[in-house]
């Protein structure tokens, strides 16, 4: 199969289209057509070699994990999914390293699977898994938002923060974020109450007595000197220091937990236009569509997912 690989960490340019084994799936696991993945940030770290600490990945590598695709194979233990639904999912980081979605087909854990709501496109499925499980499993399991509290998430115009805007504002929360002024109108149409240009404004300036803290930038200072002593912080960006935690508030990190379940949810809020999926930009799935939308991803201010088309054929 095709699929788009480094044979090195370093920059964009590493990335190349090139000729690898399908893989093989384990009774548990199905073989899915790609045809549609999008990009993450931790796509492009990977790519540096900043996660070479938590997975020793021998090269060539594929990244990527978002998937929506048709289901062509499955295991002999496989019993809700069945060849021809089509389904997304974030599926494992595998240990070695060359199962990830920048590829034609991807090996994907029953569990980890969702059926794609027919109302969705494949580029709007590819769109929800990672960020959308991370802004969930976050807002809804980590904070444990309720109607009525006000909470701050950082970086409102990536991926995970419109996602975890949407689902705290589904949840009754009163929702601040950070954004450059040019993404005020978007937040402010998905329902962002208060938007704080972090180009002028200092959060701590205009914000107080906050219950709760989505800390996606390492900023886990700034987000206590605004919470509320009962009040709780989770970054996915950063590691909480010991003085951190000693402060008074909640402090906590988080990784994202694959589950089709939770993603299921997500995609019935979808139908229900409870979370509205915003794509930036799709590219196309060659040497150069992956490069530029990494280039992109790593160096601008997105709004929105940027979405690569596979296209694979089932």
């Amino acid at each position: 199969m095709q699929a788009v690989v480094i044979d090195q960490y370093g920059g964009p340019e590493e990335l190349h289209m090139a000729t690898i084994d399908r893989p093989a799936i384990a009774d548990d696991e199905v073989l899915v057509a790609v045809q549609a993945t999008s990009i993450n940030p931790i796509d492009w770290k990977a790519r540096q070699g900043l996660l070479k600490g938590m997975f020793d990945w021998s090269m060539p590598v594929v990244l990527g994990w978002d998937v929506a695709g048709t289901i062509v194979a499955t295991g002999n233990n496989v019993k809700d999914f069945k060849v021809g639904d089509e389904i997304f999912a974030r599926p494992d980081i595998y240990e070695d390293g060359r199962r990830g979605t920048y590829a034609e087909y991807a090996a994907v854990k029953e569990d980890k699977l969702a059926l794609k709501p027919a109302e969705l496109s494949f580029e709007q499925a590819a769109a929800l898994p990672l960020a959308g499980l991370t802004a969930y499993q976050v807002i809804k399991n980590q904070l444990n938002i309720q109607a009525g509290e006000k909470v701050l998430i950082q970086a409102g115009a990536g991926g995970v923060g419109l996602n975890a805007i949407q689902i705290a504002k589904y949840l009754g929360a009163e929702v601040a974020t950070t954004a450059s002024a040019n993404h005020h109108d978007l937040l402010t149409q998905i329902g962002a109450d208060h938007i704080i240009d972090y180009h002028t404004t200092d959060i701590k300036d205009v914000l107080h007595d906050y219950d709760a803290v989505f800390d996606t930038i390492d900023a886990i200072d700034d987000g206590l000197a605004i919470l509320k002593p009962t009040g709780r912080l989770v970054t996915i960006d950063g590691q909480p220091t010991e003085a951190q935690k000693a402060q008074g508030p909640a402090v906590s990190s988080w990784w994202l937990q694959p589950n089709g379940r939770e993603l299921a949810i997500l995609g019935d809020m979808a139908v229900k236009g409870h979370l509205n999926v915003i794509i930036d930009q799709v590219f196309p799935f060659t040497t150069e569509g992956l490069q530029d939308a990494h280039r992109y991803s790593e160096n601008s201010h997105s709004a929105g997912k940027l979405i690569i088309n596979v296209g694979t054929k089932a």
